[in-house]
């Protein structure tokens, strides 16, 4: 079993910044890839970011590719979401995810996920 726990959102005005992170517990964190999703209210849930268990290979939705960094630091247990120039329409629940342990692959996918954090509130104001 993997614990995920997200912190870092808030409230922030168009054009700036927040990091969002994700501290895992429970399993070897370097076994797993990682996920950030995105749920605005009354959309389904779609794909930000995702980051392979070396954090040698990274992927991002076409939506936040040059604003958003994902990485992450398996000496900290910890994902990173480093988000710049927001904008409303990223206002949402982020939440980390982790598929399988030795999965690299289909991480774009919700369903190739299994293990999910309760999401932190991002709301981008205009």
């Amino acid at each position: 079993q993997v614990q995920l726990v997200e912190s870092g959102g808030g409230l922030v005005q168009a054009g700036g910044s927040l990091r969002l992170s994700c501290a895992a517990s429970g399993r070897t964190f370097s076994n797993y890839a990682m996920g950030w999703f995105r749920q605005a209210p009354g959309k389904d849930r779609e794909f930000v970011a995702a980051i392979s268990r070396s954090g040698g290979s990274t992927y991002y939705a076409d939506s936040v590719k040059g604003r958003f960094t994902i990485s992450r630091d398996n000496a900290k247990d910890t994902v990173y979401l480093q988000m710049n120039s927001l904008q409303p329409e990223d206002t949402a629940v982020y939440c980390c995810a982790a598929p399988r342990a030795g999965l690299d692959y289909g991480l774009g996918f919700s369903s190739s996920y299994v293990y999910w954090g309760q999401g932190t509130q991002v709301t981008v104001s205009s």
